[in-house]
């Protein structure tokens, strides 16, 4: 099973933040991991759909764009026209995400979801068709740099979920996910890796090395 490596710009630099996004996809980044915070659903506030599409023409990688924000639906489609190539929600970011699923589906676009350290497996029960990726969250969304918490049995089962449809479904973790945190979570069967700290660490001269390490 290849791994693939989706650096979090949520620890990027700002302030020239398309030309961070351009370094990390010639280091070698296979995803670009875009997290979206609305001050509501987490206690933060990050970006929209125009820097989104400020962002576009900097990578010809996929968009794996994380909305941790609440309600999602009004926005999906300003992200899918932006220029996300996946889109992942949170089933507790909107009534029926059964729908929201749908909808991205419609606009052409992979749809994900993310299950919090707290979310049950079980909400995937009635949706294992519609979704392109499950993410699972590795710490409490809102914040970068924050402490891995070991959810490996949650990690395996999922793996063992996506198996028993014999579906192309990505298996993310998202959160601490650093050299030494990988092995653990790629042992329990993820295969996409976000890594923000890890990746940006050191600045530009050592994103390739990072992303190396992280691949293990």
């Amino acid at each position: 099973m290849s791994v693939k490596i989706s650096p979090s710009i949520l620890s990027a630099d700002f302030a020239k933040l398309g030309e961070e996004v351009r370094l990390v996809d010639e280091a070698g980044a296979d995803y670009i991991h875009i997290d979206v915070m609305d001050g509501h659903y987490v206690p933060n506030i990050t970006i929209g759909p125009d820097v989104v599409k400020a962002l576009r023409p900097h990578s010809d990688k996929v968009f794996d764009v994380h909305l941790m924000i609440s309600p999602c639906d009004p926005y999906l489609e300003s992200f899918a026209n932006a220029g996300a190539d996946i889109i992942t929600i949170h089933p507790e970011a909107g009534p029926h995400y059964h729908r929201s699923l749908q909808s991205i589906k419609v606009m052409g676009k992979k749809a994900g979801i993310a299950l919090n350290p707290a979310t049950p497996l079980s909400v995937l029960d009635n949706i294992m068709d519609l979704v392109d990726l499950i993410l699972i969250m590795t710490v409490n969304p809102g914040f970068g740099g924050q402490a891995f918490i070991p959810l490996m049995d949650k990690i395996s089962q999922a793996r063992q979920m996506i198996e028993a449809t014999g579906r192309d479904i990505d298996l993310q973790v998202d959160g601490g996910v650093n050299p030494e945190t990988a092995p653990k979570v790629i042992g329990a069967g993820a295969n996409v890796l976000v890594a923000g700290s890890a990746t940006f660490k050191g600045g530009p001269d050592k994103y390739a090395s990072n992303i190396k390490a992280i691949r293990g």
